[in-house]
């Protein structure tokens, strides 16, 4: 870093108040594992041109940033992490109607984007009803459950570059979206706002849709403990959770961190986990399923931090 961390506060109070510059943030209140070592600096943007300011400031100053969405989808090690995390705040929460379309804010939750999907009498988001993240960190994992993914029903995203100086809109065909794969994992652009396309349906009818969908899930996944959802990735022609299970780990528990006994593809934190707990776990998952199948799994959590 080239400079302190003074003067990067100081220039980012140009435009962000002293109140969204957190020093030291405790990231394990920010992400869904409840887990992990602090940040730098946690700065929250509540509009464009806030978040613009932060990336210029933070790209000039060379100073280490990445974006976090609702924490759902990532792992901060115990270390911490030596730069700054930004976070989109209230302002980039809406979500408003156009015809059939929505068009949601980056920090918009996907279960409130159902919730509005279903008063609305517009179907086609059921499927993302209980995913616990947000519309940004959606697109950018193309996030998907139940047999539909992001892709299916994205139109057009607003973004920001990474050095703020450029905003623009975005057609879904150039996104490059496959599995848990969208381009913005290689351009580091920021999703504002995305503009997802439905179709009329019955409010009762989107209702009954999500309840069976939320009981499948609490039926078959441990909501009840934090985790960031499926750790890994889904090999081609296996599933990682069968992989785990048929490898004899459910259940298997490193400090406060265990392979769930309900759905071996997850990691929760059974209460006073550590990310080195989750970490250790990990590697050993993968170790064991790879000397019994030679399969590699691969993390779908971001794993960073120090």
């Amino acid at each position: 870093m080239t400079t302190t961390y003074q003067t990067i506060i100081y220039k980012l109070k140009e435009k962000i108040p002293s109140s969204a510059l957190i020093q030291d943030a405790p990231m394990a209140e920010h992400t869904s594992f409840r887990a992990g070592g602090k940040s730098d600096l946690l700065v929250t943007a509540e509009d464009e041109e806030q978040l613009r300011h932060a990336l210029q400031v933070l790209t000039t100053e060379d100073c280490p940033h990445m974006l976090l969405g609702n924490g759902t989808n990532v792992l901060v090690k115990d270390g911490g992490y030596r730069g700054v995390i930004l976070h989109l705040g209230e302002g980039f929460r809406t979500i408003r109607r156009e015809g059939d379309s929505l068009i949601c804010g980056g920090a918009a939750l996907l279960s409130a984007i159902a919730r509005k999907a279903q008063q609305e009498g517009l179907g086609g988001f059921a499927f993302a009803s209980g995913i616990p993240g947000s519309m940004g960190g959606a697109v950018f994992m193309n996030a998907g459950a139940y047999g539909g993914e992001m892709a299916d029903i994205l139109e057009t995203v607003r973004v920001i570059s990474p050095d703020g100086g450029e905003v623009k809109t975005m057609d879904v065909r150039e996104l490059d979206l496959g599995y848990r794969h969208s381009r913005l994992q290689e351009t580091g652009d920021v999703v504002t706002e995305a503009r997802i396309a439905l179709h009329p349906q019955d409010p009762e009818e989107i209702l009954r849709e999500m309840s069976e969908l939320t009981a499948k899930r609490n039926a078959k996944q441990p909501v009840t403990y934090p985790s960031a959802g499926s750790f890994f990735k889904r090999p081609e022609g296996y599933f990682a959770g069968k992989l785990i299970q048929d490898a004899g780990l459910k259940g298997l528990q490193i400090g406060g961190a265990q392979v769930s006994s309900l759905h071996s593809g997850f990691i929760i934190n059974t209460g006073n986990a550590t990310a080195t707990d989750i970490l250790r776990l990990k590697e050993v998952v993968q170790a064991r399923v790879y000397e019994k199948f030679q399969v590699k799994l691969e993390p779908e959590v971001r794993i960073i931090g120090e």
